[in-house]
């Protein structure tokens, strides 16, 4: 069973299009709960609609790729992004400010 929280968080991801990506903390700042950072991360790790909800859209905000739960993990993340047009280099994205989307 999933909290409001949680749903909370899937309709943010929702709202990122291809192309683009955004980090935990603009979500928790989205949602008004700019301290829940964490909370963030844990509900996008418990995402139940797997490619739907683009979680793999979703980054730590210093660039880095993080983690990625589906199936193939990090890798899998990588090449989801990429064939979005997302260029990874040595784990991180890069032109992040270019791509980034704000709520």
């Amino acid at each position: 069973m999933s909290t409001d929280f949680q749903k909370s968080v899937w309709a943010a991801i929702d709202k990122v299009p291809q192309g683009k990506i955004t980090t935990y903390s603009e979500i928790a700042k989205f949602l008004g709960k700019q301290n829940a950072t964490r909370a963030v991360g844990t509900a996008v790790g418990k995402n139940p609609n797997v490619p739907s909800t683009p979680c793999h859209r979703v980054i730590p905000k210093n660039g880095k790729i993080g983690n990625y739960s589906a199936p193939g993990g990090t890798q899998e993340k990588i090449k989801i992004l990429t064939s979005e047009g997302i260029t990874i280099l040595n784990g991180r994205v890069q032109n992040l400010n270019q791509i980034m989307h704000h709520f």
